[in-house]
């Protein structure tokens, strides 16, 4: 080990300079070589932004054999100066795929100072559709309900604004609902008073689709209801000449709500429900009553019992005459 023992102050400097010299000349000896690799090279689709657009990511890169000096292949590998190999889409394509021998030609101008020698690559898939842009009238899904059964939505819903253009892929935007209707959020509950409310626009293939509103806002009014109630005797209809019936029991009772503020000015003798003899149940001699009148505002209405029992009673027989209407 003797040999290696410093001898001046900056022996091992010049050692690691040796080495770093060495290492410089072979490896520029090496890059100034040709081989041969397979390594991946950039693409890129160039098609009309306005007509066209992707609905999958579109591939970036394909694998490819190549042949090269060494410089040239460090380059392409650092991605130095790499101008990647351009697709031209210029129509909506027939087929969503291209075969690696395809892409042959625009790799090989792209390929500055390299010899192509094949495409790794054996298919490339990609999926465009039209783009285009549509409006919307917005409205409010229906089927949830927006209050508890003691309180009532008075006139229409008012939703702001009332419409919604989309611009994106053609099958992506057919397939969205139209109208396209908002769901009030879940945290908001029952309404029990007016309200506006900004409800925000969510649909599927947010990535895809762009809308020109973020949210809307709706706006409910909403009153309270009042629960009455009134007994009612119903009447006989369509009853055949000469047939006497009776009604058990003799009233119904005829649940609603209406409006709180209207309840003072309602008008509880609108109440009118008829038994319809022609509609009589032969098993068990029973009719359904039906409400023909009821006073305006009246709603969820509820009558009790739900059948009526009707007995034709006998006509009394005739008198005997007594001993002093003999004589």
């Amino acid at each position: 080990m003797r040999p290696f023992q410093p001898r001046t102050k900056h022996y091992w400097r010049v050692v690691v300079l040796c080495f770093v010299a060495a290492s410089t000349f072979w490896l520029l000896n090496a890059l100034n070589k040709s081989y041969s690799t397979q390594t991946t090279y950039p693409v890129r689709f160039v098609y009309d932004k306005n007509r066209l657009i992707p609905i999958k990511p579109l591939p970036e890169e394909v694998s490819i054999n190549v042949t090269g000096k060494g410089w040239k292949l460090l380059r392409k590998t650092l991605r130095l100066e790499v101008q990647p190999a351009e697709i031209y889409i210029r129509n909506l394509p027939r087929n969503n795929y291209l075969l690696g021998s395809a892409l042959r030609p625009a790799l090989v101008n792209s390929l500055d100072g390299l010899e192509l020698n094949f495409v790794v690559t054996d298919t490339i898939y990609f999926n465009f559709d039209a783009k285009v842009t549509e409006r919307f009238p917005l409205g409010l899904d229906p089927s949830r309900p927006l209050t508890d059964n003691q309180h009532v939505v008075i006139g229409p819903v008012r939703v702001s604004p009332d419409s919604i253009t989309f611009t994106g892929p053609a099958s992506l935007i057919d397939s969205l609902p139209n109208p396209f209707l908002l769901r009030l959020p879940e945290q908001q509950g029952a309404l029990v008073e007016s309200s506006e409310i900004s409800v925000p626009i969510e649909y599927d293939y947010e990535s895809l689709i762009q809308a020109d509103v973020e949210e809307a806002e709706v706006a409910v009014t909403v009153k309270a209801l009042a629960q009455d109630e009134r007994q009612v005797a119903p009447d006989l209809i369509n009853v055949p000449e000469g047939v006497r019936l009776s009604v058990r029991p003799p009233l119904t009772m005829v649940r609603y709500q209406v409006l709180q503020d209207s309840l003072p000015l309602l008008n509880r003798s609108g109440l009118k429900v008829v038994l319809d003899y022609s509609k009589l149940n032969p098993q068990d001699s029973t009719i359904k009553p039906v409400l023909v009148q009821k006073p305006r505002g009246t709603r969820n209405i509820l009558m009790w019992p739900d059948r009526f029992k009707v007995v034709e009673q006998q006509p009394a027989p005739p008198q005997q005459p007594g001993p002093q209407q003999q004589k």
